[in-house]
């Protein structure tokens, strides 16, 4: 497993990380706790240091549950922790921070990241100075390391880096879905700043798994992820086709292939999530995957065959 560092900090994260939306179980189905913490200790015993959740995830649960996983392991291992857009006020950031240190049984968060701006889904517009003066007092009191933001866009950044330093940025990116690259990556660049890239996977759709007439039980969100609805669907398939000869040149999982492809992205880490110890051991093993430049061109083409006919909106869901 490959570790960098991230952003402009002392911190050391590995070049794939895991995801833990699932962990929290809200907006899922079938998730079993015990598998959850057998794949998060699969994923420390295959190299994979860096961890992340949030609040949000469950209402804690996904937190207290890493918690329970890998507390026996907490000084080897990188916790990154979100506080959602309804508390992004002063107060309302360090009692989250205080919440997320308990469930996580830990008296350090390693990132601690803004989950969405302020304003979405209907919350407070709290001004960003507000909200970052509160990170950066967790910061100077060693209650968090670093300070990342998600779903922001170059611009919202550039404006939260007037009042503090910017570690990360946290933004759904995959070979399906690349906005990020549009402004943000641009910025993340010029100032040293690391790609946390979530459904790298585009939640399931580049291992190849969901073919035509593929049907969600219900409560599952993928059901409103826009790359699965009947206008892009077609054209998924087609370039998944296109991918198979490409997976199987690097005897790889489709899967295993889109995150190599993330991770060789500028300064760009792979988030991916996983039900089971079978599947985290599948990602971990993305990280030995060297693709060559031939590679990349071909399967840029191939992800713009798909990402050349999504609308501007960087809201990956149709909540």
């Amino acid at each position: 497993m490959k570790l960098r560092r991230l952003g402009q900090t002392d911190i050391t994260i590995s070049s794939i990380i895991m995801g833990t939306w699932q962990a929290g179980k809200d907006m899922w189905t079938g998730i079993d706790d015990n598998q959850t913490i057998d794949a998060l200790r699969a994923a420390f015993d295959q190299g994979i240091t860096t961890f992340d959740t949030a609040e949000a995830y469950g209402k804690g649960h996904s937190e207290r549950i890493i918690a329970r996983a890998l507390s026996s392991v907490r000084g080897q291992v990188v916790y990154a922790t979100k506080v959602f857009a309804n508390h992004l006020k002063h107060d309302q950031v360090i009692e989250a921070c205080e919440r997320s240190l308990k469930n996580l049984q830990t008296d350090v968060i390693d990132l601690y990241q803004i989950h969405w701006p302020a304003g979405s889904f209907g919350s407070a517009k709290v001004p960003i100075e507000e909200t970052m003066g509160a990170l950066s007092a967790l910061k100077e009191q060693g209650k968090i390391r670093a300070i990342g933001v998600s779903n922001f866009s170059g611009t919202q950044m550039a404006e939260a880096g007037q009042h503090g330093q910017i570690a990360s940025l946290q933004p759904p990116y995959s070979l399906f879905w690349r906005q990020v690259e549009t402004e943000a990556m641009a910025h993340c660049i010029d100032n040293g700043i690391s790609i946390l890239a979530y459904s790298s996977m585009a939640q399931g759709l580049l291992t190849g798994k969901f073919g035509p007439g593929h049907a969600f039980e219900p409560g599952d969100h993928r059901a409103r992820n826009r790359l699965f609805q009947p206008e892009h669907f077609h054209r998924v398939q087609q370039a998944l086709d296109r991918l198979r000869p490409i997976a199987r040149r690097h005897n790889c999982t489709m899967g295993q292939l889109a995150l190599a492809w993330v991770i060789a992205q500028p300064n760009t880490f792979a988030i991916a999530g996983a039900r089971n110890a079978q599947q985290v051991v599948e990602n971990a093993a993305a990280a030995d995957i060297v693709l060559s430049e031939e590679d990349l061109k071909e399967m840029d083409e191939i992800g713009r065959s798909v990402t050349d006919h999504l609308d501007d909106n960087p809201m990956m869901w149709k909540f």
